[in-house]
């Protein structure tokens, strides 16, 4: 091994695609168990390395050398052998300051609550007292030690934070439902920044974003930390600019493509159209009811009712939206359900496909729509909806061809 990282479960790292595209040497991720990291770190068999939980604060006894801000942290993610001996490093704090940058103008002053007490909240600590936050608390659900509080305390003496950052795993994939905390408590938040990138946008930022707040997940930092981590590698200064590139090359790869629209509006076919111009996989999530159930959705519908469907409809979008980098093409009526529309933008930015309704035929084999009048009373029920739900609005007439065009643009540049 010459470059990579170590941690104890890498199965969704995103740094191996990322050192990728900053250089051409080989990355390596390396699982290790606990009693593992010793040996490892001992033969010194490797140029560099990055760390990643759980094992930030692991290797430091085994380190010649710790930079200041890594002393200052006390959590290592880069180490470098030099002619055999260890140098330490936290590229992290880098990171995480870049992130907090692109969604807070200003922190002089303010209050910052951290989620957590392991090593990336120790880095977040440091981090927002560095730029320039006057009271920093460390939450945690069993609150030990000077400046952590429990989450109950946070809720009451602290609800006037201004921001709030969670360095948790909670929320990570697979566990995509949780959350570590209610923002809707704290009446002062000004945003959020979770460290977890793995969905894209957890619930927690999510639920910062319905509340009208800036918020972010991870990966800006990741990137950063990487861009970094790479400089101290190769004793070498990277182009400015680099981490934005590389962001937006890896952002635009792992984001889904999901069409949400009306019934007959073209989803389907501007998913496959889409997906075989990019090479990416299309997914239809009408398609995935009737291959779990074994009966079409118009079926379902008659003989189980619509709530029925809808059921199934939010486990085959629970299932397309655990994917990344693919085009989604939903039912219809998708953006009915809250949930469905929480769980395709965790991992999707969702299209809006505004079709004329007059150019859609009504079809017997959709029930809810299978004449004029029933289409458009579904389409004035949803019309709402679907612009709530979107990140964009495709309105290109009835040209199909000049909706893929303009989604692909608007994706993909």
């Amino acid at each position: 091994m010459t470059y990579g990282c170590i941690g104890r479960r890498l199965p969704h790292s995103f740094s191996k695609e990322i050192h990728q595209k900053l250089g051409p040497e080989n990355y390596d991720l390396i699982e290790l168990e606990p009693e593992d990291v010793e040996p490892f770190l001992q033969k010194k068999d490797f140029k560099a390395i990055n760390v990643t939980i759980p094992y930030k604060e692991t290797v430091i006894p085994y380190l010649t050398y710790i930079s200041e801000t890594a002393a200052a942290i006390g959590a290592v993610n880069t180490v470098v052998n030099h002619g055999g001996e260890l140098y330490g490093f936290n590229t992290d704090c880098a990171g995480l300051t870049a992130l907090i940058q692109r969604n807070v103008d200003d922190l002089t002053g303010k209050k910052a609550l951290v989620l957590g007490t392991g090593g990336t909240a120790k880095t977040a600590v440091y981090t927002l007292k560095t730029l320039g936050a006057a009271e920093v608390y460390k939450v945690s659900r069993n609150p030990k030690g000077e400046g952590v509080v429990s989450y109950e305390d946070a809720k009451s003496l602290h609800a006037d934070a201004f921001l709030i950052v969670n360095a948790t795993p909670v929320g990570m994939f697979p566990k995509i439902d949780e959350s570590p905390l209610d923002l809707a408590r704290f009446a002062s938040l000004g945003a959020a920044i979770d460290a977890v990138y793995n969905p894209l946008r957890t619930r927690f930022v999510l639920e910062a974003h319905r509340l009208g707040l800036r918020a972010e997940g991870g990966l800006y930092m990741l990137v950063e930390q990487a861009v970094r981590a790479y400089e101290l590698f190769h004793l070498t200064t990277l182009p400015q600019g680099t981490t934005e590139r590389v962001y937006k090359e890896i952002l635009a790869n792992k984001e889904n493509v999901v069409l949400v629209g009306m019934p007959g509006c073209g989803k389907s076919a501007i998913a496959r159209l889409l997906a075989g111009r990019t090479g990416r996989e299309a997914l239809d999530t009408d398609k995935l009811v009737f291959l779990n159930e074994g009966r079409r959705p118009a079926d379902v519908i008659r003989e189980d009712g619509e709530k029925a469907f809808r059921d199934f409809e939010t486990e085959a979008v629970r299932e397309v939206s655990s994917r990344s980098g693919v085009v989604i093409a939903t039912g219809g009526g998708a953006v009915l359900r809250e949930e469905n529309v929480r769980l395709l933008k965790m991992n999707g930015r969702i299209y809006f496909r505004d079709r004329p309704i007059d150019c859609i035929r009504p079809t017997p084999t959709r029930p809810l729509s299978a004449d004029p009048e029933a289409l458009k009373k579904r389409y004035e029920e949803r019309l709402p909806l679907y612009i709530a739900a979107a990140d964009e609005t495709v309105d290109t007439g009835d040209d199909l061809q000049a909706a893929v065009d303009e989604i692909e643009r608007r994706h993909f540049s």
